[in-house]
């Protein structure tokens, strides 16, 4: 499980972060209902394909390059939401909302997995823009 203040995760959910419960995929089942994709290229290069609900625009899941074998589930999708997980780490740090303060030990600048191959747009570099 994991807190993600990329700029994608603050894009994906229109707030400071992501939370992320990352399953092995052939664990991860639609039960009801279809899902539309919004794929795209991060600018480390790798796709990311986000998964919403089409009536009601939430965001689902995600499945990135980087992890090809397992799904993000957003965390409060859960029905009922009781965040019955324990977040174990804090990714991207360096974009944080500075109104946000954790108890997680485990934080990370960027990720393990970040490699930019290219230059990061305005809408994401995480400066101040007018």
């Amino acid at each position: 499980t994991v807190l993600c203040h990329c700029r994608y995760c603050q894009a994906r959910t229109g707030s400071a972060f992501g939370l992320a419960i990352y399953f092995k995929t052939e664990q991860v089942e639609i039960l009801t209902g279809e899902l539309k994709s919004y794929p795209f290229q991060t600018e480390s290069g790798r796709s990311f394909t986000t998964r919403f609900c089409p009536t009601c625009g939430t965001s689902v899941l995600w499945n990135t390059a980087a992890g090809a074998d397992m799904t993000g589930v957003a965390g409060g999708c859960f029905d009922p939401p009781t965040f019955w997980y324990d977040v174990k780490r804090e990714a991207f740090t360096r974009s944080a909302a500075p109104f946000l303060h954790t108890d997680i030990a485990d934080k990370t600048e960027t990720s393990t997995s970040y490699a930019p191959i290219q230059a990061e747009t305005a809408a994401l570099d995480g400066a101040s823009h007018d």
